[in-house]
């Protein structure tokens, strides 16, 4: 590290302040309502990211061996994202899950997941969560098409 340059540093996030991050910072989503756990990511004293770490949302996924990064939010920090994915999937490894993932807009290019060492597993079809068996869903997301990213732990 050169001199006078500070690294970000990871640091536990309650999720009452991930969700003052993600109402203040996300462009398109909303807080969540649960999570397995939340971190931070701190700079210079400051926290300028966090994410939220939960059970995936697709019921075909098995939820007991993996874990899904359901919001992920910096205010543009230098490295933020990138240390944020890799500290999910080392504490996910810890709590001994087996694989954790993550979905992206298709209009994203992935770069902060790449360079966490995470791998695009695959694209996914945008669409309205609303049918009939599931009527009443938020509409106000994004519903274009989506990449889905993993990592295996």
């Amino acid at each position: 590290m050169r001199s006078g340059v500070r690294a970000v540093k990871i640091v536990p996030l309650e999720l009452k302040a991930l969700n003052a991050l993600v109402e203040s910072l996300h462009r398109h989503h909303k807080p969540v309502q649960g999570h397995r756990f939340s971190i931070g990511v701190e700079h210079d004293g400051k926290i300028v990211g966090g994410c939220s770490v939960g059970r995936p949302v697709a019921r075909a996924v098995p939820h007991a061996t993996t874990l899904e990064v359901t919001r992920l939010v910096t205010d543009g920090t230098k490295n933020a994202c990138s240390a944020l994915y890799s500290a999910a999937a080392r504490v996910g490894k810890e709590l001994g899950y087996a694989k954790i993932q993550t979905y992206i807009l298709a209009s994203e290019p992935g770069t902060s997941l790449r360079a966490a060492g995470w791998s695009r597993e695959a694209a996914v079809s945008g669409r309205d969560w609303n049918c009939p068996s599931r009527k009443g869903r938020r509409t106000d997301q994004p519903q274009e098409d989506k990449e889905r990213w993993s990592k295996l732990l």
